[in-house]
């Protein structure tokens, strides 16, 4: 027999599974020590979330980006964006792990757009106002500001499987009737 769609009961474990990376993702942006930003040589300038150090070899000069208020509006926006997305998973866990709770899908699916939003919002304010800070040739943005992305991508997926998904509710609890693409005489 030949069945062919999605296994939505497999979607009760990956898209919790999903926002789990989605954490990951955000805390090691947040966490990051260097990563959001470094100049064309990676050699004399670097900044993260919360600070940029200049220097060369040993003798870094780090200097606290928290007393710009672009900056300060970035980490708050990150950081309410994650204590949601973790609000998410918990109750994303209950409603799909534990039991199979339909009704709490589409708040989930309106937590992630809210932290879809916010997070967006951070990330397009932060190398807008960086840049408009410090323009000294070419910067590029790297690794933690990519996982930042990275987090946020993943919630605009599971934002449109938590409001797609209490359309499939017998497919998910596996009550539904298999289908077949041909029948036996």
């Amino acid at each position: 027999m030949f069945r062919c769609g999605i296994a939505y009961p497999r979607c009760r474990w990956i898209v919790p599974l999903l926002l789990l990376f989605a954490i990951i993702f955000d805390i090691i942006a947040i966490a990051a020590t260097s990563g959001w930003v470094e100049d064309e040589d990676a050699k004399s300038h670097y900044a993260n979330m919360w600070e940029q150090c200049r220097g060369r070899n040993d003798n870094w000069i780090c200097t606290s980006l928290m007393e710009f208020s672009w900056a300060q509006a970035v980490a708050a926006l990150m950081i309410i964006g994650l204590i949601i997305l973790i609000f998410a998973f918990i109750i994303s866990c209950v409603a799909l792990c534990c039991t199979l709770n339909i009704t709490l899908l589409p708040l989930i699916g309106a937590m992630l757009i809210l932290v879809v939003i916010l997070q967006i919002i951070a990330l397009i304010i932060y190398p807008v106002s960086f840049n408009e800070l410090i323009f000294e040739g070419h910067y590029y943005y790297t690794w933690a500001y990519g996982f930042g992305w990275g987090a946020t991508i993943l919630c605009i997926g599971c934002a449109i499987l938590f409001c797609c998904l209490p359309r499939y509710e017998d497919k998910l609890s596996g009550l539904e009737k298999v289908k077949y693409l041909y029948s036996s005489a």
